[in-house]
Parts: C-alpha cells; structure tokens; sequence
C-alpha cells in the first residue's frame, strides 16, 4: 500500500513527499474520492509554511490517527491536523487544538465556511474548495503562538 502511494505520489512533481510511514498508510486508506481532497490541504499547509517568515520545517506525523502539522522547530504555531471520518463520507477536515481562539476567529473572518464547534473546518467534497480563506486560517494557525505572545 505505501508503495503505492508513493508511485501515485511521484507522479505529482510538485507533491511534498510523504516520509513518516504512518502519514502514508492513513492517506492510502482514504477512499479514492477522498484522497485528492486530503492530499491538496496537505499541500496548502506546506505552502503557506515555506512562504511565512519564521515558521521554518514543518513536522508532518500522526497524532490521534490524523496527519498531523507541527511547528515543532520554530514553535510559533499550533498543530494543524486534516482527517476523513467514514461516518460522514462526503466531508473532510482540517483541525485545530480547541483550547486556542482560533475557529471562532475564522468564525468571525469567513462566516461562509462550515464549521464544527471550535475545533474544525468541515468541507464538502461536492463544493468548491475555498483556497484563500483556508490558506488564511493555515496562516494564522501556523502563527498562533507568535502572534499570541505579540497581544
């Protein structure tokens, strides 16, 4: 299964390789009209990090059996973890920790995007993704620590 992913994979040049091997088992497991979905936000989460100042690597690993994005070197911002649940197979996620402000910020900047307590982005595999706002909300959770200690 792995190997698969990564042949699919490779043939994405501008894909970031996937080397944690759990990261790799759990997005090979989405169902095909998932995986795409799942492999985009992956992707817009690593570019909003190389292009935000300080941020520096990303740490892409499991945690609660989600792939998971972590500031772990720079430390300036809050896990971001996106996930399929099989119980709603026509959506997907992008997470954060719910101790933080940050989904009722999103909230209140893009009132449009759906959303599950203050704990997620839900998106619908149907609709049009919304790059921008995601890459906003990306953005601020990339720099929640950093742009906490600044209030």
């Amino acid at each position: 299964m792995v190997v698969l992913l990564n042949e699919y994979l490779s043939q994405e040049v501008r894909m970031k390789p996937i080397t944690d091997k759990g990261v790799q088992q759990k997005i090979a497991s989405y169902p095909d009209h998932i995986r795409p979905k799942i492999e985009r936000l992956r992707e817009l989460i690593f570019d909003v990090a190389a292009h935000l100042q300080g941020v520096g690597p990303l740490e892409e690993t499991l945690k609660w059996g989600e792939p998971s994005y972590l500031t772990t070197e720079s430390k300036t911002g809050t896990t971001i973890r996106i996930d399929w649940k099989p119980k709603s197979p026509e959506q997907y996620a992008m997470y954060v920790n719910c101790q933080t402000s940050l989904v009722d910020t999103y909230c209140s900047l893009f009132p449009e995007l759906q959303y599950e307590g203050n704990r997620a982005i839900i998106f619908d595999v149907a609709d049009e993704f919304p790059e921008e706002q995601v890459r906003a909300c990306i953005e601020m959770a990339l720099n929640y620590h950093q742009n906490k200690s600044k209030k």
